[in-house]
């Protein structure tokens, strides 16, 4: 399958994508000599932040796309490296002090399952931060099912648990202590048009993997179409976005 992510169109929203990082990366606690692995690790950009503020002996990150990981040599070395793989492959065992993910792991399925697996990653006394987008009622979501549907595409899976079903697997992992908030974050972004360049570079990039390209123009005309007279015209426009974060301790 084609690799649809575009570094470029991603960092458009570069300050309000990192604020969800900074506030994830607020929870871990650091301890001397810790080894980490960032899941979905983007650019490496971010990544590097965490290792330099863990100032961890070493951190690993991990992420399916080519094109992303392209950017990311810059920023490998003193313990930072960076390898190509899919979370869903993920099968580490007693190796890392923090399993960390920003904004990844809604691409992958069966999260009771996915987060037993990554606390078998952990470290006795390890730690587990996690961060995803639970924005899939807004209509930047609920447009590019519908539009998906007339195009006949199967819509895109919502992988992500309430946050309560996330404390509840949490608790049943045996992990002695936890946080686990739903937090709504204000962007104020241009105009409303700028939903549409937000979505085209996360959660369109599915529907452009399973469409020849010119039905995705249709695609993308038809979303754009149907978004903007759904949305308030005004500016600056305020785009809300749900996303649930949760750190535990074993």
């Amino acid at each position: 399958m084609a690799d649809a992510w575009s570094p470029a169109q991603y960092e458009r929203f570069r300050a309000e994508r990192e604020q969800p990082f900074s506030d994830l990366l607020d929870l871990v606690q650091a301890q001397p000599d810790m080894r980490a692995v960032d899941l979905g690790c983007g650019t490496g950009e971010l990544t590097l932040a965490l290792h330099r503020r863990l100032d961890a002996r070493e951190t690993l990150g991990l992420d399916s796309s080519a094109v992303m990981l392209e950017r990311s040599a810059p920023h490998a070395g003193a313990g930072l490296r960076f390898e190509r793989g899919d979370i869903a492959d993920f099968a580490a065992r007693d190796a890392f002090d923090l399993v960390f993910s920003n904004a990844a792991l809604h691409w992958v399925a069966d999260h009771e399952a996915l987060l037993a697996r990554l606390t078998r990653a952990l470290r006795p006394h390890g730690q587990l931060a996690v961060q995803v987008p639970a924005n899939f009622d807004h209509p930047s979501h609920a447009t590019a099912t519908e539009v998906g549907a007339e195009l006949g595409l199967a819509p895109h899976p919502t992988n992500v648990l309430a946050p309560e079903r996330y404390a509840a697997v949490l608790h049943r992992l045996g992990y002695a202590e936890q946080h686990v908030r739903l937090q709504v974050y204000a962007h104020r972004l241009g105009s409303r048009d700028d939903v549409v360049e937000w979505v085209k570079g996360t959660l369109l990039t599915d529907y452009q993997r399973r469409l020849e390209p010119a039905a995705f123009e249709e695609f993308l005309r038809r979303y754009r179409d149907r978004l903007l007279a759904r949305l308030d015209d005004t500016r600056p426009f305020l785009f809300t976005f749900k996303r649930i974060l949760f750190r535990a301790r074993r």
